[in-house]
């Protein structure tokens, strides 16, 4: 087997790189979720209204020491569920380029269902495609009861939750809507995954400049500690860069791996962006 085909390298491990990164605690955080430094009223300030809008599409480029791994994109979508309350659909892909697919093809899809007033997951599917490994998963949340009906690759069980549980791609956007961009400011996330329950950390570490194809914007440097292989890489540290402005947009994803870094850089959604 060539060194490039060892799935350690390649896309299949940029998962919580997007599911974070992929990472929605319903309503209010607890005052001991959200450190000291966030200040008074950050919270309730975030939270007053959503960054992202119906019909945003963002895409990336996904590198490994220069080589174009693969590309991912989320996508935001308007809805209404089965009782008529109004709903979020959160979408994301990520494909391996032409290249990588010759040694280790990845072809992931998820889509999870939000409601929109708890902002809490209710319903989420993930098709997992990573070479030769193929799994099914789907999730159905009953938040009053504190259970999951899980069903992986058709075994079906019911799960215990803790309240406010969020599941691998709703945790993204609970925290672009909440998360006060202040240095030192930090969440306490639980998601739900793989028939499992994991504590997920994240934390502001600084402000930083920084330039792409989307222009030169302040944005927040932000750590993520997923304890857990998401849906685009493996567990460990990833730090993600939002935009500090009122779109909160997720411009640049960074996880080290065992030689160099993997990167996702968006290229399309932002500004002018335009693939050159």
């Amino acid at each position: 087997m060539s060194w490039l085909s060892r799935p350690i390298f390649l896309p299949a491990r940029i998962g919580p790189i997007l599911c974070l990164l992929a990472a929605v605690l319903a309503g209010p955080l607890s005052p001991a979720d959200v450190s000291a430094e966030a200040g008074p009223g950050s919270i309730s300030s975030a939270s007053a209204s959503l960054p992202f809008v119906d019909g945003e599409r963002l895409a990336y480029d996904v590198t490994w020491l220069g080589l174009r791994a693969g590309i991912a994109t989320m996508v935001v979508q308007d809805g209404v569920d089965d009782r008529g309350r109004p709903q979020l659909m959160l979408s994301m892909t990520a494909r391996s380029s032409p290249t990588v697919t010759r040694f280790y093809p990845v072809d992931n899809r998820g889509l999870s269902q939000v409601d929109l007033e708890s902002f809490l997951p209710r319903h989420m599917t993930f098709a997992r495609r990573e070479g030769k490994r193929f799994n099914d998963f789907d999730y159905t949340f009953r938040h009053s009861e504190g259970l999951v009906t899980a069903v992986k690759d058709g075994k079906t069980d019911e799960l215990a939750i803790p309240p406010d549980v969020q599941d691998a791609m709703s945790c993204l956007y609970y925290v672009r809507k909440v998360l006060p961009f202040v240095p030192g400011a930090a969440l306490a996330l639980t998601v739900h995954h793989d028939k499992k329950n994991y504590k997920m950390d994240v934390r502001v570490e600084g402000l930083e400049t920084v330039e792409g194809l989307w222009g030169t914007r302040e944005t927040a440097r932000v750590v993520v500690i997923m304890p857990f292989q998401g849906i685009f890489l493996n567990e460990g540290n990833i730090r993600v860069w939002f935009t500090t402005d009122e779109h909160r947009v997720p411009v640049r994803m960074k996880a080290k791996v065992v030689i160099g870094s993997i990167v996702a850089e968006l290229t399309e959604g932002y500004g002018t962006v335009a693939r050159p």
